[in-house]
């Protein structure tokens, strides 16, 4: 497939993309652990994140790779410690999107954290409608990603 440039957006999009889909979940590991792991590990979100394979860091962002066959390339729009990261997809070689952000919200709950996370996008109508259709796989792999990160960060000296 050939990859494409996304239109480039703010991370305003998290709010206003024609396509929104939200999940939420709670963990025992504290927002800084859990801030780590998605804005510094970037190389071990396969091993957490299930619809990942590989993804390293690039100068301002990642590359990622999905089970799928999906390729991105993102650029980080917010990296608030502790509280918030985000980064908008720039290309794909997916059929179909014409703008993505991911959104990660992290609220401290008691001694661990409420991670929200905000999958925004624009796309042809094919696409839009297969996004929606596949939300509840998606809030799957969230939910299942949530778990693998808690147990990885329980497990490890930093977590």
């Amino acid at each position: 497939m050939a990859v494409r440039q996304l239109r480039a957006v703010d991370a305003g999009f998290a709010e206003s993309a024609p396509l929104r889909l939200v999940f939420g979940g709670e963990m025992s590991a504290p927002p800084g652990a859990v801030y780590r792991a998605l804005a510094e590990e970037t190389e071990a979100w396969p091993r957490w994140f299930t619809p990942a394979t590989a993804a390293r860091q690039t100068p301002g962002g990642h590359e990622i790779r999905l089970r799928m066959g999906g390729k991105f390339t993102e650029t980080i729009r917010v990296a608030e410690p502790d509280v918030r990261y985000a980064y908008r997809v720039d290309t794909s070689n997916m059929p179909g999107p014409l703008a993505g952000l991911e959104d990660w919200r992290l609220t401290p709950a008691g001694t661990g954290t409420r991670v929200s996370w905000t999958f925004a996008a624009d796309g042809s109508k094919p696409f839009l409608l297969f996004l929606r259709a596949f939300r509840p796989g998606m809030a799957r792999a969230f939910t299942v990603s949530l778990r693998r990160l808690d147990r990885r960060l329980g497990a490890s000296p930093a977590g």
